[in-house]
């Protein structure tokens, strides 16, 4: 393993690349950088990931009054820095396995990795309808952190029924006229406490047992076409903006074919989070198995780093 002192230069392999700067791939950081493991992190958009788009985040322990999710990615950054890990802005394109050591290609050039920890975590699932795409940013939206405070007093909807989209709803109720929750099932799949609050609400109301089927506007969002899913009934809601939470996908488009992946694209690991090519781990949401939240991803970061460890070890 590369010595400490390789930190404050840019070796020319290092002891690990870490994709992604997700909560997962942060708690790893931490670790590699206390064992003096060579550790860079390359993020295509801002440390934190998926956390940074929560307005508060109540069930992170150690912070029982909640903290802002763009908080607590910052404070998990920071540490990650504080043990000497060094973080650089690039996408990467393509990973060659060819021969050691692993080459990343990314926008920003290409770099030399003995190890690679895969945490790129994922994106949010698109409804796959007419107008999606047109009135994206034009009244739809997949972030209500981001983009609720643009419809202030407005009527708005949130799709989905899951905790993120609870939470979307909560969270626009306090700048909406009126939130309508449009939801495939009969009751929602969010965590008991979020259902209470949605319920007791008095600008949150549901649309039970529907589906979206068109997104419908001129310039912008005016409307959107919903189905009865018992009766196959259709209708026109008017409706100012929608917000889109039905999910994620994994952000593993761009990775080489000798990755095992299942098929919905969650990477496949063994016990050590390790994949199907020695030396690549992963960690975080975009793994099978993972329960999505970011006390597990912070696990599996930490998990992930005991493999690395060994990995490195047994390889130096």
């Amino acid at each position: 393993m590369t010595d400490s002192s390789s930190k404050s230069q840019d070796p020319e392999v290092w002891d690990l690349v870490i994709i992604g700067a997700g909560p997962a791939g942060l708690a790893c950081a931490i670790y590699t950088g206390r064992a003096r493991i060579s550790t860079l992190i390359l993020e295509k958009m801002m440390a934190g990931g998926q956390t940074t788009l929560n307005d508060v985040i109540e069930n992170y322990p150690g912070f029982p009054e909640g903290i802002p999710g763009f908080e607590l990615a910052q404070k998990m950054a920071d540490h990650a820095r504080r043990f000497g890990a060094r973080m650089e802005t690039a996408e990467v394109s393509g990973i060659d396995f060819a021969a050691p050591p692993m080459r990343l290609q990314t926008n920003a050039g290409e770099y030399s990795a003995r190890s690679l920890l895969l945490s790129m975590g994922t994106r949010p699932r698109r409804l796959g309808v007419p107008g999606e795409r047109e009135f994206y940013t034009k009244g739809l939206s997949y972030c209500a952190t981001c983009d609720g405070p643009l419809f202030a007093g407005k009527q708005l909807m949130v799709v989905g029924g899951g905790d993120a989209a609870i939470e979307e709803a909560l969270f626009l109720a306090g700048l909406a006229s009126k939130v309508t929750v449009v939801h495939r099932r009969d009751q929602l799949r969010a965590e008991r406490i979020l259902q209470e609050r949605a319920f007791a609400h008095d600008k949150i109301e549901f649309l039970w047992r529907s589906v979206v089927t068109r997104v419908i506007g001129d310039s912008a969002l005016r409307a959107v076409q919903v189905r009865d899913v018992a009766t196959g009934d259709e209708k026109d809601v008017p409706i100012d903006g929608v917000f889109v939470a039905i999910g994620t996908v994994p952000q593993t488009d761009f990775l080489p074919p000798e990755i095992q992946r299942d098929e919905g694209g969650f990477i496949i690991t063994g016990p050590d989070l390790q994949t199907s090519v020695e030396g690549v781990f992963a960690a975080g949401d975009l793994r099978v198995g993972s329960y999505r939240q970011i006390t597990c991803a912070v696990g599996d970061g930490t998990l992930a780093y005991r493999g690395i460890f060994d990995y490195l070890d047994k390889h130096s």
